[in-house]
């Protein structure tokens, strides 16, 4: 009995997460200051939270730990590399002591942002594989194009807010040129390689359960949510835009697919 309500509890675990992700997120705007940094530190380990716990419930705990040392350890060594020599991201700083825990220059949370942001997108664009193609050789890239997409949102924000600054010379889009466009090439790159490693770990245990429902709700949420709060409520149009098309790359398709498998339902003749 109690090895059910473990598992009854694992399985919820995860929905639990993302409402309470949802909710926190949608306080951001309210708060400013030390507050703001708060939420911030709760966004993160609820979207991480959310992302574990799912892996847990659907792949197995294996398979979980693997998804945290994969993402959030090369995350963790990509920021490391990208505040000491400006590879493979170009030249920033993050604030100090805002977000709790530091190693090398790079807040401990770093890393677990990278968990929650890109095991959604790496779910959503699993869906998205043709059938009949091997689903590897649409989901990494497609991985990659949609952690680009996320940061399209998440570097302009985290900027205004004084997280982190930049001191590329290089330039970056129309509307945010403070962020240089080899950022975005360098999350194209970890993030594809990111999603080779966890190509690698999904074909080593494959799990009996893979409902995506909270992972896809996350990412929709992040997409759709994300550009109504920078187009409104954050003052950061540009973003709003840049990250609407970004994480649309994967979020229209996806939202097409799921209506072409709704099933319809016909009226019977002689019915009102």
């Amino acid at each position: 009995m109690r090895a059910r309500a473990v598992r009854a509890a694992v399985r919820r675990m995860p929905a639990v997460a993302a409402v309470l992700l949802v909710l926190t997120q949608i306080t951001y705007p309210l708060a400013t200051g030390v507050a703001r940094d708060r939420v911030t530190a709760a966004v993160v380990l609820l979207s991480a939270l959310t992302a574990v716990t799912h892996a847990w419930a659907t792949r197995g705990p294996r398979w979980a730990a693997g998804l945290l040392l994969i993402v959030s350890g090369l995350g963790l060594v990509a920021e490391i590399c990208g505040v000491t020599t400006g590879f493979p991201f170009g030249c920033y700083d993050y604030a100090r002591h805002r977000l709790g825990p530091e190693l090398a220059g790079v807040p401990l949370l770093v890393p677990l942002a990278w968990t929650g942001g890109l095991y959604p997108v790496w779910v959503v664009a699993g869906l998205l594989s043709p059938p009949g193609t091997p689903r590897a050789r649409t989901r990494i890239p497609l991985t990659a194009l949609g952690a680009v997409g996320w940061d399209l949102f998440l570097d302009p924000q985290m900027v205004s807010a004084g997280q982190w600054t930049w001191c590329s010379p290089l330039p970056g889009l129309p509307g945010t040129p403070q962020i240089p466009y080899t950022n975005y090439l360098g999350w194209f790159a970890v993030a594809l390689l990111m999603a080779a490693l966890l190509e690698l770990l999904d074909r080593a245990d494959v799990p009996a359960d893979r409902g995506p429902a909270v992972p896809v709700a996350v990412f929709l949420w992040t997409w759709l949510g994300s550009t109504l709060a920078h187009a409104v409520f954050l003052g950061l149009p540009a973003s709003a835009g840049y990250g609407f098309l970004g994480l649309g790359l994967l979020g229209v398709p996806l939202l097409y697919t799921s209506a072409r498998r709704m099933p319809v339902r016909s009226a019977g003749h002689g019915t009102m």
